[in-house]
């Protein structure tokens, strides 16, 4: 939790933000792990405020300033984002680097099965998700500016790398499986294709805004881990969290009939996002859903570290979060071999 002074931070906003009045409310998100994230309320309107969490964090992560420069970035193209208004700098009234954007009202869906929805409007939020993606991954990345963005050469390779040692520095127990996949990931690289795109890095049901009263998506959020990168990184990350259990820490759709309420096939997905771009089906499918194991499993274990050194946005039980860690890695190495 930030320690911040009510009166400074409202000075500051009223100095930043063209048209911010008094600072009537700043109350904090329960939801979410990385970057702690406000609600702020100033007369009429409403306001999001993300900052990176307090204490010694890891290199390169809670990267507040990418999220802030690449929802700017794609302000003006089809992808929508909330209108983001301030980035501060390290030495902020909140004690770490935050930006401020624009809250969008919608709704948010948790659990990726739709309980709450009928079966033509399920299809509807699973057409708009793979719309969405679709239409990130065909922006052009100098034409928005973020030719920069990420760097040259093998992505894969480079992510293998990124997080292997990100797992590395935040390891807490030796895990088998863990060092089995890294192995098995630096063994079956893929070949660098030259395909580069905008990369979401995060792309979940839940990390979308959904209209109030239409099946579209009204905010694409959670940019923290966005950069240029092979875009089949998001196809695979996403159909990932659908083949995780349908309970428990993370709520995918494992054993769930999806013909039966409504939902596509991981293959239908896969093909219907391929149509979009005017690209083949992808070959060697089971690397990339085996990295996006390896990749949120050692999320996961930054998680777990921050909690264990009192850091964690929202600190979660460190013997669950193990349990979590430990299915993953499991899960990955069975596919892996499959």
């Amino acid at each position: 939790m930030h320690n911040y002074d009510h009166g400074t931070l409202e000075r500051y906003l009223e100095a930043h933000v063209p048209g911010f009045g008094a600072l009537d409310a700043i109350e904090k998100f329960s939801d979410g792990q990385s970057n702690p994230t406000y609600k702020i309320t100033s007369g009429t309107r409403q306001f999001v405020l993300r900052a990176k969490p307090p204490g010694k964090l890891l290199k390169s992560a809670h990267a507040v300033d990418r999220e802030y420069r690449v929802m700017q970035a794609l302000a003006a193209t089809d992808v929508a984002v909330p209108e983001v208004l301030h980035l501060s700098g390290d030495d902020s009234p909140m004690g770490t680097q935050f930006f401020l954007m624009d809250m969008v009202q919608g709704r948010i869906f948790w659990d990726p099965a739709l309980p709450e929805l009928d079966r033509p409007a399920r299809a509807r939020i699973y057409d708009a998700m793979n719309a969405t993606l679709a239409a990130l991954h065909s922006v052009d990345p100098v034409q928005v500016g973020l030719g920069d963005f990420g760097k040259p050469g093998n992505y894969f390779e480079r992510q293998v790398g990124r997080w292997s040692g990100q797992y590395r520095d935040a390891e807490t127990d030796r895990l088998p499986d863990a060092d089995w996949v890294m192995d098995w990931l630096a063994a079956n690289m893929v070949a660098d294709d030259g395909t580069s795109a905008i990369v979401h890095g995060d792309y979940r049901i839940d990390n979308m805004i959904f209209a109030p009263d239409a099946e579209n998506v009204a905010a694409l959020l959670d940019w923290e881990l966005s950069t240029l990168g092979h875009p089949l990184a998001d196809l695979a990350y996403q159909c990932m969290h659908w083949r995780l259990p349908h309970a428990g820490h993370f709520c995918g759709l494992a054993g769930v009939d999806r013909a039966e309420i409504g939902l596509p096939s991981e293959d239908a997905y896969v093909d219907q996002y391929c149509e979009r771009r005017g690209i083949a089906r992808p070959q060697n499918w089971k690397f990339y859903v085996v990295f996006s194991y390896f990749r949120l499993l050692a999320i996961l274990q930054g998680v777990l570290k921050r909690g264990l050194d009192g850091n964690a946005s929202n600190p979660k039980n460190s013997d669950m979060m193990r349990q979590v860690i430990a299915l993953m890695a499991h899960d990955a190495r069975k596919l892996a071999h499959g």
